[in-house]
């Protein structure tokens, strides 16, 4: 069904439409819905309070800082008027839960954080009294700290360090972090000797400019590959496909040397000699079968340099195509930041309960206001996987308009633009449908994932196999259909119908070109590993050569490997857009063949190189095609 109830025209045009109409709108509105769940979850922990509890704080007895607070029933000392006591004060700041990530001291709400070390119960009083800022429990009075018996229990623990408020989260945190020394080793297992720990971090801070330095050299080095990786494709793949039949033909001769060898040798090593001559004729066979192989896919290998050379020259026709990883980041990072602040605040949510163990008052949802955090979990991963995949539609509408405009100057002034517009305008609902069946994927796999995790040394030998297979094969049944989709998505973008309508187009398209598909997987994926390897290898290089020549670096190591980390991942980036290319480029070219012969009125679309490379797979392969 099209939009509005209208039925899908059953004809394939297979070129961009222009009398668009929009797709899967019950799943727009679904997903619409969805939206306005989560940003009703953000309005609630905004009108319960949970907001203002963990922006301002709040004590032990449910009093939030900085403003009047109404009775809790059953709590004492609650709905006290905490105006202007704005900081939140721990009694014992070291007291951490390392399980839980909590704090189990006793809070309060105070006027002023100490600025000075509190060794005596004298220095609180004075403090307390010249201050105005009592660091002990409500019911104790300043001026009789020193003599009341009850100062063990409900005063902070002396020595109090010095502190001082966060900037935005007002909590008085102590100035020395020595304190924390029990949960940073905790965090940090590897750093047995602290100078160790401050010699890294003096490194990197020393050396923070050359970091920013090779990181941007590594972005340009990315940006650089994705155009001239059209020009160095085919070397790349020729090195390939030489390094795997050299590979085979060195292990056969130095296996049937080896057993040569050892049949000359005393009686002993005859068996050795037998079982490395079925290994031998082993990698013959192997050795022949890749031969064969390699000269029966030659032409489609040809196919897949073609294709890179043309993904090259998408770039340059449209280079805002190099800006569409950093928007989808940004994008991310908003998200992701946005989903976090929601997270802690319904963690500050709900409503008070006393915790049995420390007496304390905490909040937190009970009954079926829990289950909102689940769906909040749900919202994380869904609306990731949708702004992924609008990133995916985006390209691939981009391309196919590049690739179906015969005259490459009357393509749109801006293409990415317009195809951003088409997607927002008429296939939200499509994204929405492909991100959600991956989310369907996600969340068994998560789950069995964090299984695993929970009875890691407490299953059986049988138990774990079982779950390691289930979420393998997940994982793998996520990545076929992340493919299918990413494919579905060019489908839409071309023809404009449905997502179902569309996968099911694209399936039928790709298995009709397995062969083609086998080996733009195999040869592109090792290419496109070589194109990352290279950029994260001349980045090193460049690393070592600088951070070498500054002597005063004594520690360069973990420098050096933020910068590889990150070049990794602008890497990867940027070519897994190139690799988003070129596959849309096949469905186009597999299409045009298809459905064009190159006779008037069915001229092809493709460019002169794909041109030239399905010339010579239909002239000497005609039969395969």
């Amino acid at each position: 069904m099209g939009c509005c109830g209208s039925t899908e025209r059953t004809k394939r045009e297979w070129k961009p439409l222009e009398d668009r109409s929009c797709t899967d709108l019950p799943w727009f509105l679904l997903f619409t819905v969805f939206c306005v769940g989560m940003g009703s979850i953000f309005g609630f922990t905004i009108a319960t309070g949970g907001a203002a509890r963990l922006v301002f704080g709040y004590d032990s007895y449910g009093n939030t800082c900085g403003q009047r607070n109404e009775q809790i029933e059953g709590v004492r000392l609650s709905g006290l008027d905490q105006t202007d006591k704005k900081y939140v004060f721990f009694l014992d700041p070291c007291n951490i839960d390392i399980v839980q990530r909590k704090i189990k001291s006793m809070a309060l709400c105070v006027s002023v954080c100490p600025d000075e070390e509190l060794k005596t119960y004298q220095d609180l009083k004075r403090f307390a009294v010249h201050n105005g800022s009592e660091l002990c429990s409500y019911e104790l009075a300043g001026h009789k700290y020193p003599s009341l018996p009850e100062r063990f229990d409900k005063c902070p623990k002396l020595p109090v360090p010095p502190s001082k408020s966060l900037p935005v989260f007002n909590r008085c945190t102590p100035v020395d972090i020595s304190c924390y020394a029990k949960f940073a080793e905790a965090v940090v297992t590897f750093v047995s000797d602290n100078s160790v720990l401050h010699r890294l971090i003096a490194g990197v801070m020393a050396s923070k400019v050359i970091i920013v330095g090779l990181c941007l050299l590594a972005l340009v080095l990315s940006m650089i590959l994705m155009v001239i990786i059209r020009y160095i494709s085919a070397v790349l793949v020729w090195i390939f496909t030489a390094t795997v039949v050299l590979g085979s033909l060195g292990e056969l001769t130095s296996c049937l040397s080896w057993a040569y060898f050892l049949a000359r040798e005393a009686e002993m090593s005859r068996d050795n000699a037998q079982v490395l001559l079925v290994y031998a004729i082993a990698a013959t066979v192997f050795t022949v079968i890749l031969l064969l192989l390699m000269l029966f896919m030659r032409k489609r290998v040809a196919l897949t340099i073609a294709l890179f050379h043309v993904a090259g020259k998408v770039f340059i026709h449209l280079p805002l195509l190099t800006l569409q990883p950093f928007c989808t980041f940004l994008a991310l990072l908003l998200f992701w930041f946005y989903w976090s602040l929601v997270l802690l605040f319904l963690g500050t949510t709900g409503n008070p309960v006393q915790n049995e163990e420390t007496g304390l008052t905490e909040f937190r949802l009970t009954g079926p206001l829990q289950y909102m955090t689940w769906y909040h979990a749900v919202g994380l991963i869904w609306i990731s996987e949708f702004i992924l995949a609008c990133q995916q539609m985006t390209v691939a509408g981009a391309v196919v308009t590049y690739y179906f405009t015969r005259d490459k100057n009357k393509l749109p002034v801006t293409p990415i633009l317009s195809s951003s517009l088409r997607l927002m305008r008429y296939h939200l609902g499509t994204v929405a449908k492909g991100s959600f069946i991956i989310t369907l994927v996600k969340i068994p796999r998560l789950f069995l994932m964090y299984v695993h995790n929970q009875l890691k040394g407490k299953e059986n030998a049988c138990a774990r196999c079982m779950l390691k297979t289930c979420i393998c094969c997940l994982w793998c049944l996520e990545k076929c259909l992340n493919y299918l989709n990413q494919n579905a998505y060019a489908a839409t973008a071309i023809n404009s119908t449905s997502f179902c309508t569309s996968a099911r187009d694209a399936f039928v398209i790709l298995v009709e070109n397995a062969l083609r598909v086998a080996a733009i997987n195999a040869v592109g994926d090792f290419v496109l590993f070589l194109g990352k390897i290279l950029i994260v290898t001349s980045t090193a290089f460049a690393g070592v050569l600088l951070l070498n020549y500054q002597r005063d670096y004594a520690e360069w190591v973990l420098p050096l490997i933020i910068v590889c980390l990150f070049a990794f991942l602008v890497a990867h980036c940027f070519l897994s857009m190139f690799e988003i290319v070129v596959d849309v480029l096949f469905l186009c070219f597999a299409i045009d063949t298809k459905y064009n012969d190159g006779t008037p009125g069915r001229e092809f679309y493709m460019d002169k190189a794909l041109m030239v490379s399905y010339a010579k797979i239909w002239d000497l392969l005609p039969d395969l095609d």
